[in-house]
């Protein structure tokens, strides 16, 4: 695939091991907001610095921002899905619209939001 191309570029980054998780555990969040320490229970499997780099990662591409409170201790990180990030939600609902008709039976998904799921 060319370089240039916008979905090359785009995969790049959103296809990497667990991005497309983070985005939708946030997007379950309370003003999709989540802390790190309930992003890494959420997450079955994730390493803290796969999941430290990830977060960095959609920072840096302005999918979520990062506020970090210095005042408590231990320091309390929160991170909030954009617009941008907001945007990426429905993509994913579109991917798996796409799997529940071509690949995945699971009748129980296909009825709830994503914000709702709990697995």
């Amino acid at each position: 695939m060319q370089e240039g191309c916008t979905v090359n570029q785009t995969v790049r980054y959103i296809s990497k091991k667990w991005m497309l998780l983070i985005i939708l555990e946030l997007y379950k969040g309370e003003h999709y907001t989540r802390r790190f320490s309930e992003l890494r229970l959420s997450l079955d499997g994730i390493t803290p610095k796969v999941l430290s780099e990830r977060l960095k990662e959609l920072e840096d591409e302005g999918i979520i921002t990062r506020k970090v409170d210095a005042t408590t201790f231990p320091v309390r990180s929160e991170y909030t899905l954009t617009e941008s990030g907001l945007d990426l939600v429905g993509v994913i609902r579109d991917i798996k619209r796409w799997a529940l008709k071509w690949k995945i039976d699971n009748l129980p998904c296909g009825e709830q939001d994503c914000k709702d799921c709990i697995l």
